[in-house]
């Protein structure tokens, strides 16, 4: 029978028909398939797609690593925009330039035609230690739900699924394989699974993907309280779950994948659902055909989300490496850049005063994209600091390598991804220590010896300790791994053509035993089970709770600019506050929102963040920002009701430019 006769013989069926809705499709096309298809749609046919069902015109399904750029593995090292990583798109603290990423990702990955980008990463960085920390976003559960709920909600408005990883309690590369995160209700509640609900409950995120390591025991991929019990009956997830690559090797057995709610094991040739192995398990009785239903449902559903059944010129299309894609990179760069110290204020440097300029240290000239992991990327370019400053300057400013015949010196510092699993940040191994690598601090030194007027940027994707040399510098900027548009971005913000705006999303310690999961070794690494004793007191409620001064406190990033904040008014659940801007620039600030519960039954943060709203004023420029404060804003996880729990009374509003830096302060009583 000739593809013509098939196609026809489909196209009267009900699940081709796009006037129905997709439950009704999906329903229809679930029941036409046979057991062994099903059996065969539970794992990869290859590295990067599921397996094809020829008879009823399913085709493979394609997935590509994504969280800053099409991923180069899985793209069969195709080009794609590299844009800033995770860690340097929450520092914007911009929901809106996270959409504008998720749709730019999903457009890349159209491009290439593919459906699923496994994006976005949204692990809570628990230690400073992890070694894809630059994929994650933050520490703080709020801030990380409103980041990721933009980038899920950007991805899917162009058909292109989503799949939110890596759940759960994957925040070391440690033992990742075989590691139990031995954690407590109260702490997953608040803290690690806040924005992992969030994308199902308010982005209906397509897919999600099963970490490596165990939770309280349990293997992510058999853990029937975490897919089925929360993930689809609590949150009401209608997708479907993937293995995390070679995940689900080591589970317990097929029949507790299936049951636990797997829906498909990646990569190709599968272990636990290999096709011997499923049928084993259907002969033994272990498991039915119901549950698989249960399973493969999602993963249907999502085949027609992203038109594999429709015409694809209906499709929202595909471009990649486009203009508009390397602006949006170099913006998210110029607003995640943070600027950490400025003191005196020798930035922004001013072309008119500088003859030389001396640029030094190991990142000044070091290309990124092609490191870290899985998550690496081909771009069709990638500008180094030393070219962007060489672009900006031009022929006015002349760039040296002696710092004692420059105006200023700017040492790039930091740390880089190595290659493949080797490196400072990267996939598959821990940093052994804060420490910059050997040689920077001293060479940091020997140039602020040289020139006092020198400006470190740092180019790294978690902390690092600045000892002996921050008090020396006057100027330090924290740029990430910054995109293909590191150098123009970075170029920008020294001569103050862009006013940083960036704002930490994590707290910067002054040594490591000041962190909370570093307070031994069965708090970190660990062994076969890494105890997550701190609770909810991560980040900066660690800090805060046990009065320790950070290196730099989380939300933390200065301007150029100077804001005021006056009039703090508060309405029953509503706050407004109004903000200035008093300088003599344009620029933007984070308004961030804190609360504080006086008097609780249970302990609770000093302040928790609420609500934050990045605005952008010129000179003179005054706004009201106001803030919704819900019940839920104002609740905690009751282990003792095993629910939420607002409890009546005085609550702290505490409203300011970093956790540390809080302007204003009021009382919000809440009566239920």
């Amino acid at each position: 029978m000739n593809s013509e006769v098939v196609n026809d013989e489909l196209a009267g069926l009900p699940f081709m028909n796009q006037r129905l809705s997709v439950d009704d499709r999906t329903a229809d096309l679930l029941k036409r398939l046979t057991l062994k298809e099903k059996l065969s749609l539970c794992a990869g046919r290859n590295l990067w797609s599921t397996r094809p069902v020829k008879r009823l015109g399913i085709r493979g399904f394609r997935m590509v690593d994504g969280p800053h750029g099409l991923g180069a593995l899985l793209s069969a090292f195709k080009k794609g925009t590299y844009f800033p990583t995770g860690i340097c798109r929450a520092a914007t603290w911009n929901p809106g330039l996270a959409r504008r990423f998720g749709v730019a990702l999903a457009q890349e990955v159209r491009s290439i035609g593919y459906q699923m980008v496994l994006a976005p990463a949204i692990n809570i960085i628990r230690t400073p230690l992890c070694g894809r920390n630059f994929e994650y976003q933050t520490e703080d559960p709020y801030l990380n739900r409103e980041m990721a709920v933009a980038v899920v909600e950007g991805i899917q408005s162009q058909r292109v699924a989503a799949c939110v990883k890596h759940f759960a309690c994957n925040s070391q590369e440690t033992n990742r394989g075989r590691v139990s995160a031995q954690v407590s209700e109260r702490a997953l509640r608040e803290i690690y699974l806040q924005a992992f609900e969030a994308v199902v409950r308010e982005a209906d995120a397509w897919s999600v993907m099963a970490a490596y390591n165990k939770v309280n025991g349990v293997y992510c991929c058999e853990s029937n309280d975490l897919l089925v019990e929360r993930l689809r009956k609590e949150w009401g997830f209608r997708g479907f779950v993937v293995s995390d690559w070679y995940a689900a090797k080591p589970a317990t057995s097929t029949e507790s994948c299936v049951n636990a709610g797997l829906s498909l094991e990646m990569p190709g040739g599968g272990s636990v659902y290999s096709e011997k192995a499923l049928g084993r398990a259907f002969e033994a009785g272990g498991l039915d055909e119901r549950t698989l239903d249960r399973n493969l449902t999602g993963l249907l559903r999502v085949m027609f989300l992203v038109g594999l059944f429709g015409d694809e010129r209906d499709l929202p299309p595909g471009s990649r490496n486009t203009g508009e894609h390397q602006a949006l990179s170099r913006q998210i760069a110029e607003e995640g850049i943070v600027l950490l110290k400025n003191e005196p204020a020798i930035l922004p440097l001013r072309m008119e005063d500088i003859k030389k300029i001396a640029v030094l240290g190991p990142n000044a000239d070091k290309r990124h994209a092609l490191g870290g992991g899985s998550s690496m990327v081909r771009p069709p370019h990638e500008v180094t600091p030393l070219e962007g400053l060489r672009e900006r300057c031009g022929s006015r400013v002349e760039i040296v390598k002696e710092p004692s015949e420059a105006d200023v010196a700017v040492v790039f510092a930091g740390l880089s991804h190595g290659i493949l699993l080797k490196g400072d940040d990267t996939e598959g191994e821990d940093r052994e220590g804060l420490e910059l690598p050997a040689g920077q601090a001293d060479l940091i030194n020997d140039i602020v010896k040289a020139n006092p007027r020198t400006v470190v940027v740092l180019i790294n994707g978690s902390p690092v300790t600045m000892d002996g040399w921050l008090e020396k510098v006057p100027a330090v900027l924290e740029a990430w791994y910054a995109g293909q548009e590191t150098g123009h971005a970075i170029a920008s913000v020294l001569f103050g053509d862009v006013n940083p705006s960036g704002k930490l999303p994590l707290t910067l310690p002054r040594k490591l035993s000041d962190s909370p999961a570093h307070a031994s070794e069965r708090t970190f690494p660990g062994g076969a089970e890494v105890h997550y004793d701190e609770e909810i007191f991560v980040g900066y409620r660690h800090f805060d709770a046990r009065g320790i001064e950070p290196l730099f406190p989380f939300g933390h990033g200065l301007s150029y600019a100077k804001f005021a904040y006056d009039n703090l008014r508060i309405a029953g659940t509503e706050a407004s506050v109004d903000i200035t801007n008093a300088g003599n620039r344009a620029g933007a600030e984070v308004i961030q929102l804190y609360i504080h519960d006086v008097e609780a039954s249970v302990e609770r943060p000093l302040k928790e963040l609420k609500g934050f709203k990045k605005t952008h004023l010129k000179p003179l420029q005054r706004e009201t920002v106001v803030f919704a404060l819900g019940r839920d804003d104002l609740s905690f996880w009751s282990e003792k009701t095993k629910g939420w729990a607002a409890e009546n009374g005085e609550f702290k509003v505490l409203v300011g430019s970093s956790s540390r830096d809080i302007r204003l302060e009021g009382t919000l009583e809440y009566r239920g």
